[in-house]
């Protein structure tokens, strides 16, 4: 961002005018490049600052060719007195009175220019009026101590400030509680890469000819209205078919669709549009519909959708319940959210056709052909799946839901006096080590070392190699031995960095010998339980849980070679357009050596 500041008098010289611009430029992550992306900003702001000083001197030689060497310094004009202005009577005030603006006629920042101060902060009344709704002032500061928290730790995407109130509701605005339910999706959504899902997943085919939903049209408050007709859908064939995989992203895309189209509905009317409506048409269930794998998988999504998709359904109109219906409501409801359930509105039979039904909700020239309505529904009638595209039974039990276990990214558990250790190998100086991790829960320590002795092979024993109990399930690996000395066997390449709970970290390193690296990743003990040569109660009973010694974390690496490394500098040094799109959402920090860069 960059900032040019209006002239102003030189302090020290009233002589003297002042041309000042400010500018800065913070980076999330840029694929291990940051130092390089800096060093590119400041060449740009370097022309920037140049370019400026052109300008200025062309117009100071138009106004000397035209013979002016002296312009009187400029003040504005003074407004009469406050108290003078009292007296004066309202309905004779003059007309070159210069009115004060009241605390409504007051000019506010716009969301954009305000800064990630303190919780003191205010968001703009015309932008929480436009797309957000009405918030109280406790609400208001719920949400600017959340994004703050967000700017300052999560260094991934940052949610827009529509998807974070739907998470402060959804706790009735219970900060804490917020933090972690929202820390864990964004975390679930970079493991997952569910930002681009709706533009890198290829919906199968038999989706398209079997499953019996599609978006049409909006409600009456303009909320994106979704139908299914669940009841004309063949659940049995298509998870026979497809596998929970498909029908999970299938889900999802739709829930990503949703987000979308209630952002482009609240540009369209003018008024914040943060939900949509769902109809579901269940004329045609039946027993068929109960079938186990089928309500497995049913509430498997559900999981996923309430933890992650939280307030964004408005309302859930269900018609034409059959009498099965009750049966495969007791199996749902109870992982349902009460206050999702409490949006659900039933009608058996044609009872929606009367007072108080669909017309309630729905203008009559939406509602679909097949509900009684004129208007034309392109949702697919759906039928039964050929039981000849069944994958088989084998199949189906040995496949693994990649969308919960197949990711670029991996987990690892820390415990106090176990540190997760990864090996790289490293053939060719001037390679590039690239990583970017989540601490999910706790706080680490996250090491580089070098050593050119190859690490033994980690035991997989109940005792760790430092001595402390780790279970053989857990995600944990050592690989320094004990015996090596440090200085020796191995040496430290990076500053020790200390990442709190919550914390997202981007970085790399440029090695500069061949041989072995080792990321660590070691528990980090608060040292408030240090301050007293006494133990506490409250620490000791900490000590005595496994839970309090154990964090959590989400890592992916990567290692770049020195030619791939150069080209992508190139490319890199040939592109200017791309800064302009880097949020200011968070700081890129460097580390003390030249070599590495790291961005928290």
């Amino acid at each position: 961002q960059m900032f040019v500041l209006p002239p102003q008098v030189h302090p020290e010289n009233e002589e003297w005018t002042c041309f000042e611009q400010t500018a800065s430029l913070d980076i999330k992550s840029f694929f291990g490049f940051e130092n390089a992306a800096e060093k590119l900003a400041m060449k740009q702001y370097a022309n920037s600052i140049k370019k400026g000083k052109e300008i200025i001197e062309y117009y100071l030689k138009e106004l000397e060719d035209e013979g002016v060497t002296h312009v009187p310094r400029w003040s504005p004009p003074q407004a009469p007195p406050p108290t003078a202005r009292l007296q004066l009577p309202l309905t004779s005030a003059p007309s070159n009175a210069i009115p004060v603006p009241t605390a409504k006629e007051t000019p506010t920042a716009s969301p954009t220019d305000l800064p990630a101060g303190s919780p003191d902060d205010k968001l703009d009344a015309d932008y929480i009026r436009r797309y957000l709704g009405d918030l109280t002032p406790l609400q208001e500061s719920c949400l600017i101590r959340l994004r703050q928290w967000l700017q300052e730790t999560h260094k991934g995407k940052i949610p827009k400030d529509q998807h974070v109130l739907r998470f402060l509701r959804a706790r009735d605005f219970n900060l804490e509680k917020a933090r972690e339910i929202l820390c864990q999706s964004l975390s679930w959504r970079k493991q997952h890469q569910v930002d681009f899902l709706l533009d890198s997943w290829e919906r199968p085919q038999l989706l398209h000819d079997y499953y019996t939903g599609g978006w049409h049209h909006h409600d009456k408050d303009g909320c994106p209205l979704y139908i299914l007709r669940l009841g004309q859908m063949d659940t049995k064939g298509l998870v026979r078919a497809l596998g929970e995989e498909s029908l999970l992203r299938q889900v999802l895309s739709i829930n990503e669709e949703g987000l979308r189209r209630c952002e482009e509905n609240t540009r369209v009317f003018g008024r914040p549009i943060s939900c949509w409506t769902c109809l579901v048409d269940l004329e045609g269930l039946n027993m068929r519909h109960l079938w186990r794998p089928g309500v497995k998988a049913l509430l498997r999504i559900i999981e996923v959708v309430e933890a992650n998709y939280p307030e964004t359904l408005g309302c859930l109109l269900i018609l034409r319940a059959p009498r099965v219906f009750p049966v495969l409501w007791t199996l749902v409801s109870p992982f349902i959210d009460e206050n999702t359930r409490k949006k659900f509105l039933v009608y058996a039979a044609n009872d929606y056709q009367g007072p108080g039904g669909l017309v309630d909700y729905i203008d009559r020239e939406v509602i679909p052909d097949f509900l009684g309505g004129d208007c034309l529904c392109e949702i697919p009638e759906g039928g039964m799946v050929p039981k000849s595209l069944y994958r088989t039974a084998e199949a189906l039990e040995s496949e693994e839901l990649r969308l919960w276990t197949d990711t670029i990214y991996k987990t690892a558990s820390v415990f106090k006096g176990a540190p997760h250790e990864l090996l790289i190998e490293i053939s060719e100086p001037s390679s590039v080590i690239t990583w970017d991790f989540d601490v999910c829960k706790g706080d680490v320590i996250f090491n580089i070392y070098h050593s050119r002795r190859a690490p033994q092979p980690p035991k997989r024993d109940v005792q760790g190699a430092h001595g402390s109990i780790v279970s053989p399930a857990t995600n944990n690996m050592q690989l320094i031995d004990r015996s090596w000395i440090l200085g020796q066997d191995y040496s430290m390449v990076e500053t020790a960095l200390t990442c709190k709970e919550g914390e997202s970290v981007q970085g790399s390193h440029v090695t500069r010998w061949p041989g072995f690296y080792i990321l660590q990743w070691r528990f980090h003990c608060s040292p408030a339980c240090s301050t007293s040569s006494l133990p506490r109660v409250d620490d000791v009973l900490a000590s005595l849980q496994v839970s309090s010694h154990k964090c959590k974390v989400m890592f992916y690496t990567e290692v770049l070679g020195s030619e791939d490394f150069r080209g992508s500098m190139t490319s890199l040094e040939s592109s200017h357009s791309g800064f302009s799109q880097l949020s200011a959402a968070t700081t890129t920090s460097s580390q003390s050596q030249s070599s590495s860069t790291v961005s928290r």
